[in-house]
């Protein structure tokens, strides 16, 4: 397409001459204004891939795919109806939960939880919390007394294994001198660290008979928890458990209906953020348009004594659109590279900010995530190139036909 003496004259137009270097300045940073684009572009679009894909793990793992809850009222049938969930085509695993709010207190300190009763064997089983103990044993999470905490919870309350702290009910007691509070103490059995700083500092675990105890429950959960084989796919199964329950007084949510709300919201932004960005490479490629037109302007004389030696139009244009075209393929190319690379070692990048600043770069209680996350997707990545490799072919085109229509005779007689 390119023949040999195109290539040379595009290749000596790009090598500028002194006195001829000021469109060659304004390519050079058109090249890097379209590297950064694309860097930026890449490295935005994987923390936002690997923010939503972490943030949908730490949920699906914590809170499960589908969530089985009775109509305003405990299941008080829940051994049968764990049974019966766990022979449904595609189900992991069913864990039967107590669930209410309490308030914490450990010496002076104080704060609002939520107490979660569960099986210890079913807490072993859990990998999203018994993958993350960092101290004490699953062993000792039995008995009417023991509780396991978050990380950020036993952090701030300054409690460690066996440490003691009292929970208090708002369901209270009726007394002659009105309804008491309910509180009982008890000791810290295992702290754990589920990689989410919101359930680290709001979530205690007790035994499930203590908390059917705690929590005036009798022999009843307040709700089925359920993983699946294929999340992305829970609609079938989620309608299988229905069917298969067949009680009106209970109700199935999966997480598309509980979460999905939240999850949309991040892939709006994601899809704003791709479009607010691209606006960086579209400016880059404004920058080469700028820098051909100079450039044919300074070659107006070159182009009238190469059309008078016989080159024609259509040679002259593919000259002008390989300068472009260079401008648009190595800085497409420089900012793949950087972006790739950045992104692959976010987190390091992070750390080592951190260490030289002495700031906190990602605070896991404003983001809810313990590290920053990254996930390329290279169809994306792709994508990402194609668009600024477009974007740069077409804004060469109006300079390069620009300089095919300049007439030999009109350009030399000013000279």
């Amino acid at each position: 397409m390119f023949g040999r003496f195109e290539r040379m004259v595009a290749g000596r137009y790009l090598r500028a001459r002194k006195g001829e270097r000021f469109a060659s300045i304004i390519a050079i940073f058109s090249l890097i204004g379209i590297a950064l684009g694309v860097a930026t572009l890449i490295i935005v679009m994987s923390v936002m891939n690997g923010f939503k894909a972490d943030l949908m793990g730490r949920i699906l793992g914590l809170h499960g795919d589908l969530t089985v809850y009775g109509y305003g009222r405990p299941i008080t049938d829940y051994k049968n109806d764990v049974a019966a969930i766990r022979q449904v085509k595609g189900v992991q695993s069913a864990i039967a939960m107590t669930q209410g709010t309490v308030l914490v207190e450990a010496g002076r300190y104080s704060t609002g939880a939520q107490l979660q009763g569960i099986a210890q064997s079913d807490f072993q089983n859990w990998k999203a919390l018994s993958g993350g103990i960092i101290s004490g044993s699953l062993e000792s999470f039995k008995g009417d007394d023991a509780v396991a905490i978050g990380v950020t919870l036993a952090e701030r309350a300054g409690l460690t294994v066996g440490s003691p702290l009292t929970l208090l009910s708002a369901d209270g007691q009726a007394t002659p001198f009105g309804t008491m509070p309910r509180a009982k103490q008890y000791h810290v059995a295992v702290v754990f660290d589920a990689n989410w700083n919101d359930y680290n500092a709001n979530v205690v675990l007790a035994p499930i008979d203590a908390a059917q105890k705690f929590q005036m429950l009798g022999d009843a959960v307040s709700l089925i928890q359920v993983s699946t084989d294929d999340p992305t796919h829970v609609q079938p199964t989620r309608q299988a458990i229905a069917t298969r329950l067949d009680d009106p007084r209970l109700r199935v949510l999966d997480w598309t209906q509980s979460a999905n709300g939240f999850l949309d919201a991040v892939t709006v932004e994601q899809n704003v953020m791709f479009l607010i960005l691209t606006l960086i490479i579209l400016v880059a490629a404004f920058n080469v348009i700028s820098s051909l037109i100079m450039m044919v302007k300074d070659k107006t004389r070159d182009i009238a004594v190469l059309r008078t030696l016989g080159a024609s139009r259509g040679a002259i244009m593919r000259i002008f659109l390989m300068c472009g075209a260079f401008v648009g393929v190595v800085g497409t190319l420089a900012g793949s590279i950087l972006g790739i690379a950045f992104a692959l070692n976010i987190e390091r990048i992070r750390q080592a900010l951190q260490s030289l600043t002495g700031t906190n770069l990602f605070n896991s209680e404003v983001y809810f995530l313990e590290r920053l996350p990254a996930k390329l997707v290279w169809s994306q990545v792709f994508e990402v190139i194609v668009m600024s490799l477009v974007l740069s072919l077409l804004a060469t085109i109006y300079p390069a036909w620009r300089a095919a229509k300049t007439d030999p005779i009109e350009a030399l007689r000013h000279e």
